[in-house]
């Protein structure tokens, strides 16, 4: 699948109820995978998503948030399906990694295989 970089791109959960528009200035050459306690048990690739390039449509009140020891990471999952749908970057909080799989139309096992970058050994850990 070619990604249009210049048209918006459907986000949703898998019951529906959380849907994202999203803009991807680098296609989906930026999915990676994290191998961070969290990313790692998680599993999803995320691709990178500027602040200003992400927006909510539907069913914000139905996402809850996950964040765990310097809480600079954001992790939003819907309520009802239980499906992570983007957080907010640790590595760079200017940022959203938006999951992958999460994208309508596009399948991670076509992007494979994904780029992993090191989350064990993260800077703001030490």
């Amino acid at each position: 699948m070619i990604i249009d970089q210049n048209a918006p791109q459907t986000v949703s959960c898998h019951c529906g109820a959380v849907k994202l528009q999203i803009r991807l200035a680098d296609g989906l050459r930026t999915a990676r995978r994290c191998d961070c306690s969290f990313c790692r048990r998680r599993g999803a690739a995320a691709v990178t998503v500027k602040l200003e390039d992400l927006e909510i449509t539907q069913g914000e009140e139905n996402l809850t948030v996950y964040q765990f020891n310097t809480k600079t990471a954001v992790h939003y999952f819907c309520k009802t399906c239980g499906i992570y749908t983007h957080h907010r970057r640790r590595s760079d909080p200017t940022q959203y990694g938006v999951n992958l799989g999460a994208i309508e139309g596009v399948n991670p096992r076509d992007w494979e295989p994904v780029k992993w970058v090191d989350g064990v050994s993260h800077p703001s850990d030490r």
